[in-house]
C-alpha cells in the first residue's frame, strides 16, 4: 500500500517538475523582456551602434555568461530559508508558488513598461512562500512564533532590503558626481579633444569595465576555477584581488596605449568601443549571475526530486538538507537558458517598451512625457532649483562662466521620422556603463546584495541630472517618472511577498487541484496580456494620428498641414455625431467612450503645440515666413479640439447625472444640425484636404453664413419654447451650450479655412503657374 502511495505521489511530483520547467522557460521570456534594459539602455539610447550590432554584441555576452554561469544557485537553495527544516513536498509547494507568482509579476511589469528587479522579485517570492509554509508548520505543530526565525534566514532578507535602499541612493549620487566631472573635463565637444585626452578617458572606462567582467561576470564560475588556475592553486580572480592596485594600473596602461594606437593610426571612435564592450560586460554579468532569478528555483526543484526519488522515503518525511550542499547546475540547462534569453531579447516587443521608459527619462531636452507630475515631484524640483540658486549665488562669476561653457551643447534637432536623433551622447553612455560596472564590481567583491536593475537605472538617472538633461521644462515629469519606477520597485517586494504566500497557502490546501487551477489561471492571464498588448501594438501601428511637422520648406509644411486638418475633421465628425447620438439615446457607455476619443485628439493637438519651437528651429531660412501660418493653423486645431471636448463632456455629464432627456424637438434640431454639418462642412472639407484640392476652399466658405444662420435659427426656436412652454432648466442650459459650442467649432473651422486659403493663394499658387 505504501509503495502504491509512493508511486502515485511520484507521478504528481513529476508532473509538477514538468510544470516548473515550462514555467522556467516562460519566466525566462518575461524576465529577459524586463531585464534587457540593464545592458541595452546606454547603447540604444546613444545610438552609438546600430540596433542589429547591439543585439549581436549583447547576444555574445549572454552566450558567454550562460557558459560561465555559476551552478551554485544559492539563493533558491538555501539563501532565504533553512532547507533542512522542510520536507520534500513542502519544498515543491514553495517552488511552485514562487514560479507562478514570478511569471505573473514580471509579465505585469512588462505590460505596463516599468523596469523592475528580477533579483528582488525572486528573493521576496521565496521569502513569502517560505514564511507562509513555516507559519503553516508552526501552527500545525503548536510551535511558538519565535520558531519562524529558525525556518527563515532573516539576516539575508534584512541585507537585501538595506541593499535596495543603499543601491538606489549611492548609484544615483555616484552617477551624478562622475558625470558632472567628466562633462567638466570633456565638454559636449569631446570629439575635438586631443587624442591623448580621449584615450585616457577610454583607458579609465575600459579598465573599469574589464575589471567588472572579471569580478562580476566570471568570478565564482566553475569554468574559471577549472580552466584558468595559476600556479599553487591561485586563480586569476584571487591573484587580482591580492594585487588589486598593480592589476588596475596594468589594465589602465594597456588600454591607454591600445586606445591611443586606435585613435592615431586607425582613426577609430573610442567611445563606440567603450559602449560596445560595456554592453557586452553587462550582458555577460546578467546571464552569468542573474540566471538564478529565472532557472534557480526549477533547477533546485529538479535536484530535490532526484534526491527524493531514489530515497524510498515518503515525500512528507524526506528532509531537504540535501539543498544545503553545493551542487552544480547541469550545463545543458544553462545553455538552453542562454539560447532562450537571446531569442527573447531579439524578438520581444515588450523589451523595447520597457527600454523606452528608461531612455526617455534620461533623454536630453523634451520628449513625449509618459509620467504626469505630482506634488512630490514638484516639491523635489523646487528644492533642486533653490539649491542651484544658492550655489550660483556664492560661486565667482568667472568660474560659473567656465563651467557653463563646458556644459553648453548644440541644439537638438529632429530627424526625418520626427524623433530626436539620440537620447544622449557617447560620453554619458560610456559613463553609465563604466560607473554601473564599478559599483556592481565593488558590491560583488564585498559580497553585498544589490540589484543590477537598480544600479544601472539609477546611474542613468544620476548622469542625466548632472548633464543638465532635466531642464526646467522637463524636470517635473522626469522626477515623477523616477519616483514611479522606484515605487514600482518597492511594490515588487511587497506584492511578491504577499502574493507568493497566498499562492503557497492555496497550493497547500488544494494540492494538485489548486496547482492545476493556478497554472490555468497563470496561462490565461499571460495569454490575455500578450493578446491585448499585441492588439494594442497593431492598432497603434495602423492608427491614424496627427503628424508632427517634418518638412523644412514652405510647400512641404502646406501639404503636411493638409493631412492633419483632414484627420482632425474626420475625427471631429465622428465625435460630434457620437455626442448627439449618445445624448438622444441616453447611452452613457457610448458617451464615455466618446470622451476618451476626444481626449486622444486633444492630447495629439497639445503635442503639436509643444513641437512649435522645434518646428521653427528646423525651418530653412527661406521658409521662415511659414511660421506665422503654422502657429495659426495649430491654434485653430486646438480651438476645434476644445469645442469637441466641451461638447462631449457636457453631453456625458447630463446623462451621467440622470437629468431629463432632451425633448423631441430639441433632439430633432440637433440631428438636423449634425446632418447639415456632415453634408456641407465635414465631408467636403475632409475630402478637399485629403486630395489637396485647395482651389475648392473658397466654395466651401460661401456656405459659412448659411451655416451660422442655421444655428441661430435653432437658438431662436429654443428661446421661443422657453417663453411659451414648460422646459427643463437643465435641458435648456445643455441645449444652448451645445449650440453655442457648435458655433465656436464652426468659427474655428472657417477661420482655419480662410487662413489656409490666403496662404495658399499668396505663397503657393503663384509658383504653380
Amino acid at each position: 500500500m505504501f509503495a502504491c502511495y509512493l508511486y502515485g505521489m511520484e507521478n504528481i511530483f513529476y508532473v509538477m517538475l514538468i510544470a516548473l520547467a515550462v514555467l522556467a522557460m516562460a519566466d525566462l521570456v518575461v524576465g529577459v523582456s524586463n531585464d534587457a534594459v540593464n545592458f541595452l539602455n546606454s547603447a540604444v539610447g546613444s545610438k552609438a551602434l546600430s540596433y542589429k550590432t547591439i543585439l549581436i554584441v549583447a547576444s555574445i555576452g549572454i552566450a558567454c555568461g550562460a557558459i560561465f554561469s555559476s551552478g551554485m544557485m544559492e539563493v533558491a537553495r538555501k539563501g532565504i530559508f533553512n532547507p533542512a527544516l522542510f520536507y520534500f513536498d513542502e519544498i515543491m509547494f514553495i517552488f511552485m508558488a514562487v514560479m507562478i507568482t514570478d511569471i505573473l509579476l514580471l509579465d505585469f511589469f512588462n505590460t505596463i513598461g516599468i523596469p523592475t528587479s528580477t533579483t528582488v522579485s525572486i528573493v521576496f517570492e521565496l521569502l513569502g512562500a517560505a514564511v507562509a509554509m513555516s507559519l503553516i508548520k508552526i501552527f500545525n505543530d503548536d510551535q511558538s512564533l519565535i520558531a519562524l526565525f529558525d525556518y527563515i534566514n532573516t539576516e539575508k532578507a534584512s541585507q537585501i532590503i538595506i541593499g535596495i535602499l543603499l543601491s538606489v541612493f549611492i548609484a544615483f549620487s555616484i552617477g551624478a558626481l562622475v558625470q558632472w566631472f567628466t562633462r567638466l573635463w570633456l565638454s559636449f565637444d569631446f570629439k575635438s579633444k586631443a587624442a591623448q585626452m580621449n584615450s585616457l578617458f577610454g583607458a579609465i572606462s575600459l579598465s573599469s569595465i574589464t575589471y567588472f567582467i572579471v569580478i562580476k561576470g566570471i568570478k565564482g564560475t566553475s569554468l574559471i576555477d577549472k580552466k584558468f588556475e595559476l600556479l599553487n592553486n591561485t586563480t586569476i580572480v584571487d591573484f587580482i584581488d591580492s594585487n588589486l592596485v598593480v592589476a588596475i594600473v596594468c589594465l589602465t596602461v594597456f588600454w591607454y596605449l591600445s586606445c591611443l594606437l586606435l585613435v592615431v593610426f586607425l582613426k577609430a571612435d573610442i567611445y563606440k568601443l567603450i559602449i560596445g564592450v560595456g554592453t557586452f560586460s553587462l550582458a555577460l554579468a546578467f546571464a552569468g549571475n542573474d540566471l538564478v532569478n529565472f532557472i534557480g528555483v526549477p533547477i533546485a526543484a529538479y535536484q530535490s526530486y532526484e534526491a527524493w526519488s531514489v530515497s524510498g522515503i515518503a515525500a512528507s518525511e524526506f528532509s531537504m538538507d540535501v539543498l544545503a550542499a553545493k551542487v552544480a547546475a547541469p550545463t545543458q540547462f544553462l545553455l538552453i537558458s542562454g539560447i532562450i534569453m537571446i531569442i527573447t531579447m531579439v524578438f520581444s516587443k515588450k523589451a523595447r517598451y520597457v527600454l523606452d521608459t528608461g531612455i526617455n527619462l534620461a533623454r536630453e531636452g523634451e520628449s513625449k512625457e509618459r509620467f504626469k507630475p505630482n506634488n512630490l515631484s514638484r516639491f523635489i524640483v523646487r528644492i533642486g532649483i533653490a539649491c542651484n540658486s544658492y550655489f550660483a549665488a556664492i560661486l565667482p562669476e568667472n568660474l560659473k562662466k567656465k563651467i557653463s561653457a563646458q556644459f553648453t551643447r548644440t541644439e537638438v534637432k529632429k530627424i526625418k521620422d520626427g524623433k530626436l536623433p539620440a537620447a544622449f551622447d557617447y560620453v554619458r553612455a560610456s559613463v553609465n556603463l563604466a560607473v554601473a560596472g564599478i559599483l556592481i564590481s565593488i558590491a560583488t567583491s564585498l559580497k553585498l546584495p544589490l540589484s543590477t536593475t537598480y544600479v544601472t537605472f539609477m546611474v542613468a538617472m544620476g548622469t542625466s541630472l548632472a548633464d543638465r538633461a532635466w531642464g526646467s521644462e522637463t524636470a517635473v515629469y522626469r522626477v515623477a517618472g523616477v519616483l514611479n519606477v522606484i515605487a514600482g520597485w518597492f511594490g515588487t517586494a511587497l506584492i511578491a511577498f504577499t502574493f507568493s504566500g497566498l499562492v503557497l497557502w492555496l497550493i497547500f490546501m488544494g494540492e494538485e487541484i489548486a496547482i492545476a487551477v493556478l497554472l490555468l489561471f497563470a496561462s490565461v492571464v499571460i495569454i490575455r496580456n500578450y493578446l491585448a498588448y499585441h492588439k494594442r501594438a497593431q492598432a497603434e501601428a495602423i492608427e491614424e494620428k496627427i503628424k508632427k511637422a517634418e518638412s523644412t520648406t514652405f510647400l512641404g509644411v502646406i501639404e503636411e498641414s493638409a493631412s492633419n486638418i483632414a484627420y482632425v475633421i474626420k475625427r471631429g465628425k465622428i465625435i460630434y455625431n457620437n455626442s448627439i447620438t449618445g445624448l438622444s439615446k441616453n447611452d452613457l457607455d457610448s458617451l464615455k467612450a466618446n470622451k476618451k476619443q476626444v481626449q486622444k485628439i486633444s492630447k495629439e493637438v497639445d503635442e503639436l503645440r509643444n513641437d512649435i519651437y522645434y518646428f521653427i528651429k528646423n525651418l530653412e531660412e527661406s521658409s521662415v515666413n511659414i511660421s506665422n501660418f503654422y502657429i495659426s493653423m495649430v491654434n485653430y486645431l486646438n480651438n476645434i479640439a476644445q469645442s469637441l471636448t466641451y461638447t462631449a463632456q457636457i453631453c456625458y455629464d447630463h446623462v451621467n447625472n440622470n437629468h431629463l432627456k432632451l425633448r423631441y424637438n430639441q433632439l430633432k434640431e440637433l440631428k438636423e444640425i449634425n446632418e447639415k454639418f456632415e453634408k456641407d462642412l465635414f465631408n467636403p472639407v475632409r475630402s478637399l484636404f485629403q486630395d489637396q484640392r485647395f482651389d475648392e476652399i473658397a466654395k466651401i466658405l460661401e456656405s459659412k453664413d448659411e451655416l451660422f444662420d442655421f444655428i441661430n435659427e435653432k437658438i431662436d426656436a429654443q428661446v421661443k419654447r422657453i417663453r411659451t412652454d414648460e422646459v427643463s432648466p437643465k435641458n435648456s442650459t445643455l441645449y444652448f451650450s451645445i449650440l453655442v459650442e457648435t458655433k465656436d467649432f464652426l468659427k474655428a473651422v472657417t477661420d482655419l479655412l480662410e487662413t489656409y486659403f490666403d496662404c495658399y493663394e499668396n505663397n503657393v499658387r503663384p509658383y504653380l503657374k
